[in-house]
């Protein structure tokens, strides 16, 4: 088998450390790859195993799904996550033997004593990126199609056209990254619901926000919507080792190098459960909401789009070279603003920027490099702390709503109040129908 020469370059510098190996059956043919991490999973791996068997028997024949079993070392492990892991080990090694799942097995052992992760990047990241690289080496490159990974979490269910539409749409839009649809599964508890709802909405509001203004980096950052090719994923040099936020900048660097593409024709469902295993995202947020610590309904203020879009839009054919007129501009659309790029040293970066573009087009390019996702989040935090404070949840959708061609919610919403539940499903409902159906600037 010919790996081409790319995948040998990053497999010999970056690549994880050789004791981690696939366990599985044949693999030949392989054109697919889904890395799911799992620590402590028993529970919920296995529904999402279910889940993908429902796939297409052509696609699923050249599928292999790649359970990673991670733990960090005893003395950082849990005993019962470590027994958990060693019973999910026992129970692939069993799948894998019966070729009963319909599925093409594989897993890592990286639990069993000798293979645990090291403590000091034991984590979600580096679970992602062992598997990720070990795909690697089983693709079957002499097949011309491309090589696609998927990163679906263990907890996620996903449809039965999953494999299929993420693969149509890499082959029609010639795309080397995507992140896919998403929809929370509905909680158990009503407290677990409202909490789950909260979260998406701030997620789709600050996506759409950012559609609005016209960011390259409009797009969720959550890690069991991603796909890319094997080509991209060494272009980007593998996935960080990160232990929460490795989605944000693994997309972050993705976005550097070509389009993200969004997949609408299949979604997968995460899990609305709650769990303190990461600093911040989904599981955390559910804790923080059921803990009543703090109020949750509020957003980032709708102006901080609207400046984030003059801004963009001035940058998207801004020739001047000298900084300080820019700052000067910057000011003028908010004050703000122009004190944000000062702290992050436009005033050097600029004439960098400017001497290494050839033309309008690369000047363009290098600017949405270096005002990329995370200075743009940053901008967005530094403009609520600056004059353009937080507002309930409710009154900023409105009036993001409003700015986006003049839509309207779905209900009507009073000012500094909280709707019923019901009434924030509905409108939960609408913007997953928004982005979907590409109903954004």
């Amino acid at each position: 088998m010919s790996v081409p020469r790319d995948i040998q370059k990053y497999t010999s510098r970056y690549s994880v450390d050789t004791r981690w190996h696939i366990v599985s059956g044949s693999l030949d043919g392989i054109d697919n790859a889904v890395v799911i991490p799992a620590l402590a999973e028993s529970d919920h791996l296995f529904t999402t195993l279910a889940s993908l068997s429902k796939n297409p028997r052509t696609e699923l024949a050249r599928t292999l799904v790649l359970c990673v079993i991670n733990n960090g070392t005893p003395d950082r492990t849990a005993a019962g996550d470590f027994a958990d892991n060693q019973e999910t080990l026992k129970t692939l090694r069993g799948l894998i033997s019966s070729d009963r799942s319909g599925l093409r097995i594989g897993y890592v052992d990286a639990s069993s004593p000798g293979l645990e992760m090291p403590d000091k990047t034991a984590g979600v990241g580096l679970a992602r990126k062992i598997g990720m690289d070990l795909a690697l080496g089983v693709f079957d490159y002499q097949n011309a199609c491309s090589k696609l990974i998927f990163c679906p979490d263990a907890d996620t269910l996903v449809e039965d056209n999953y494999l299929s539409a993420v693969r149509q749409y890499f082959e029609k839009k010639k795309v080397t990254a995507s992140v896919i649809a998403f929809a929370h599964r509905e909680a158990g508890r009503a407290d677990e619901q409202a909490a789950i709802c909260c979260y998406e909405l701030f997620l789709r509001y600050y996506v759409l926000g950012l559609r609005y203004a016209g960011s390259s980096y409009a797009f969720h950052s959550i890690g069991s919507t991603m796909a890319c090719t094997a080509g991209a994923y060494v272009t980007v040099r593998g996935m960080n080792t990160r232990r929460a936020g490795e989605d944000f900048y693994f997309l972050d660097k993705l976005a550097k190098t070509g389009t993200i593409g969004r997949i609408t024709a299949t979604a997968v469902h995460p899990s609305p459960r709650a769990s303190g295993r990461v600093p911040f995202g989904t599981g955390k947020r559910i804790i923080r909401f059921i803990g009543g610590g703090e109020n949750e309904y509020t957003l980032y203020n709708p102006r901080s789009f609207a400046v984030l879009k003059e801004w963009l839009d001035h940058m998207s054919s801004c020739s001047e070279t000298d900084p300080e007129v820019i700052l000067a501009h910057a000011g003028e659309i908010h004050p703000s603003l122009a004190g944000f790029l000062r702290g992050r040293r436009f005033s050097a970066a600029w004439p960098r920027l400017v001497e290494n573009s050839g033309d309008q087009a690369h000047l363009r390019s290098h600017f949405s490099r270096w005002f990329d996702g995370f200075e743009t989040f940053k901008l967005i935090r530094h403009l609520s702390s600056n004059g353009l404070p937080s507002v309930d949840m409710f009154t900023a959708l409105k009036g993001l709503m409003e700015e986006m061609k003049g839509k309207k919610l779905p209900v009507d919403v009073v000012p500094g109040s909280v709707p019923p539940l019901q009434d924030q499903m509905e409108i939960l409902e609408y913007l997953r129908g928004v982005e979907d159906s590409g109903q954004h600037p």
